[in-house]
């Protein structure tokens, strides 16, 4: 009796600490969510995600970054400062910790993820700051607006962002610690307002998402809104994720999957289109070519042979329509005086058979109260790559860019499901 009473306590002892072991590695929330904002006040529509970037006088700091799924690396308006304290950094701006060009991290930004641009100055270890005895990491950066050069400093970021739970509920905060770099006030003098910096959403390992993986699974969700005047959403983690009015419904069970496509020499995220369909019809896509997924194109841009062969195709189904004088950059429009139009959906068929169909309110542009587009640019003869998918067909659809097994998932127009990318309730996640 006293054997099975000592085996009994053994038994009872291990199960105590791996529950212990289980509880010390359980993690409370699944993912993390911040609101996209939609901004029409720049040289075309951009994107940006708010983040929390510092904490002062008991309350976080937001700033909005563009968003950009092919930077190699967050950077934005702020200053690098060795020797931090309360009251050292001017009011209005963000001061951060310096990362030494000594750093291994410092040689591999530069090497491997920094940008190879004809007009970007040579990168030196010449730099310091005053009284700090260490060389700093300039780093070249490119406005993904103007394609300008400019340096900016390597350093230590801290963004927080909110946490959620199964329910999308706020489940506090979670900070993340990626290198970014400060760029000069001057180098977002073209970005719309109010945003003052890049946020890398790409696959390289200095993008934000390296930073927030694990204990979160890597998976990156972006739903754009279609409007500036209501939010859309971005989550990053295991879901699962609900808009309204279907609170019940978790909004990746409307989702088709397609696997992303690696390409040399870029963090962007690419697939396979082996055509176009519209109304039955085929327009041919040719064999290997790979079309790339784009926050920073605002329309979809094909090369000449397949453009022309959509706009023949939508031409002829929709010649019952009254035509327009084509409004740059498009040459397919149509007069909307007296209604609105519908048109015959765009089909994306991809490898397997699934299909990414393109709606009206995804193909269509209202240019003006009379005139209204096919919202596809003809990109050029030698264009690469020949088909660029832009946020004017990303708008109200939900995007899944799963970086754990390389698929990106795609609902097509959520307006379809009584539904859009500004349907999520951020009251849930209000702080209490």
């Amino acid at each position: 009796m006293f054997y099975l009473l000592q085996l009994l306590v053994v038994a009872l002892t291990i199960i105590s600490h791996k529950n212990e072991v289980i509880a010390a590695h359980f993690v409370p929330y699944t993912s993390v969510v911040a609101p996209v904002n939609k901004h029409t006040d720049a040289a075309k529509p951009l994107y940006s995600v708010q983040v929390m970037t510092d904490y002062v006088n008991m309350q976080f700091l937001h700033a909005n970054f563009l968003i950009d799924i092919d930077a190699p690396f967050i950077w934005h308006d702020c200053i690098v400062q060795w020797n931090i304290r309360p009251g050292s950094c001017p009011p209005n701006k963000l001061c951060v910790s310096p990362a030494s060009c000594e750093e291994f991290e410092c040689q591999e930004v530069r090497a491997s993820y920094g940008y190879k641009n004809p007009s970007c100055a040579p990168e030196t270890n010449s730099s310091t700051l005053p009284g700090w005895g260490f060389c700093t990491c300039p780093v070249n950066v490119v406005n993904p607006m103007t394609g300008s050069c400019d340096q900016a400093l390597l350093n230590f970021d801290v963004l927080t962002v909110t946490a959620i739970d199964e329910r999308n509920e706020f489940n506090g905060h979670l900070g993340s610690y990626p290198f970014a770099a400060c760029a000069p006030s001057s180098s977002i003098e073209s970005f719309p307002a109010n945003v003052s910096g890049v946020m890398a959403l790409s696959s390289s390992r200095y993008a934000w998402p390296a930073f927030l993986y694990q204990p979160l699974s890597n998976i990156l969700s972006l739903c754009l809104p279609s409007k500036p005047s209501a939010p859309g959403v971005m989550f990053f983690g295991s879901g699962p994720y609900y808009l309204l009015p279907q609170s019940n419904v978790d909004v990746r069970s409307y989702l088709s999957y397609t696997p992303l496509v690696k390409q040399q020499d870029s963090f962007g995220y690419f697939i396979r289109v082996n055509s176009i369909l519209i109304r039955k019809k085929s327009i041919n896509v040719p064999v290997n070519t790979i079309t790339k997924l784009s926050t920073m194109d605002p329309y979809t841009t094909l090369r000449t042979d397949i453009y022309n062969g959509v706009i023949k195709r939508f031409s002829k189904v929709t010649k019952r329509l009254r035509p327009a004088k084509p409004v740059a950059p498009f040459s397919l429009c149509y007069s909307t005086s007296t209604t609105g139009l519908k048109v015959p959906d765009i089909d994306f068929i991809l490898p397997d058979g699934k299909k990414w169909t393109v709606s009206t309110p995804n193909s269509i542009k209202q240019v003006t109260h009379e005139v209204a587009c096919l919202a596809f640019v003809d990109g050029g003869a030698t264009s690469e790559p020949a088909v660029v998918i832009g946020t004017f067909q990303f708008e109200d659809n939900f995007l899944e860019f799963n970086l754990e097994n390389s698929t990106f998932g795609f609902s097509s127009s959520l307006l379809r499901k009584q539904t859009s990318c500004s349907h999520f309730n951020f009251t849930l996640i209000s702080s209490p």
